[in-house]
């Protein structure tokens, strides 16, 4: 069975308006800065694969996210099991929430081990989100 995890989050700011007058240095530091925030974390056994496309979300990581090891993996299942059931909730309902903010839909199976690394960046991607957008997507206000 393949299980494919995919949360492709482009979210591009632009000074300008008028996005055709953008100089082609200027979507080459674009394209770089898309490039190194990007994370990929993929099981070739288990045949699933997470790819966050945010920027800002890799230096948030490092710099400011509890380290590994902080939270247990069966918190990070529980915390992200929550996440996802809403944040599929909200891919649902365009007419509610944030289409661009909520764009596809999430395939995470509380029964299959996805192993801590996925549960941790998967979990701390939610809190980035959250805290980023203003959002809250549980009954809990995210924290770090």
């Amino acid at each position: 069975m393949k299980v494919f995890l995919y949360i492709l989050i482009i979210l591009v700011c632009f000074a300008s308006c008028n996005t055709s007058k953008i100089s082609n240095s200027t979507s080459k530091e674009l394209h770089q800065a898309t490039a190194n925030d990007t994370i990929r974390i993929a099981n070739e056994s288990l045949e699933y694969e997470i790819i966050i496309i945010e920027p800002g979300f890799d230096s948030w990581l490092a710099s400011t996210a509890k380290p590994e090891g902080f939270y247990s993996q069966t918190y990070l299942e529980n915390k992200n099991y929550i996440y996802v059931t809403e944040w599929n909730s909200r891919v649902l309902q365009p007419q509610r929430f944030n289409p661009n903010l909520y764009e596809m839909q999430i395939d995470y199976n509380q029964g299959i081990d996805y192993g801590y690394d996925v549960n941790y960046k998967l979990y701390n991607y939610f809190i980035y989100f959250q805290l980023k957008h203003k959002q809250q997507l549980g009954p809990f206000v995210p924290r770090i």
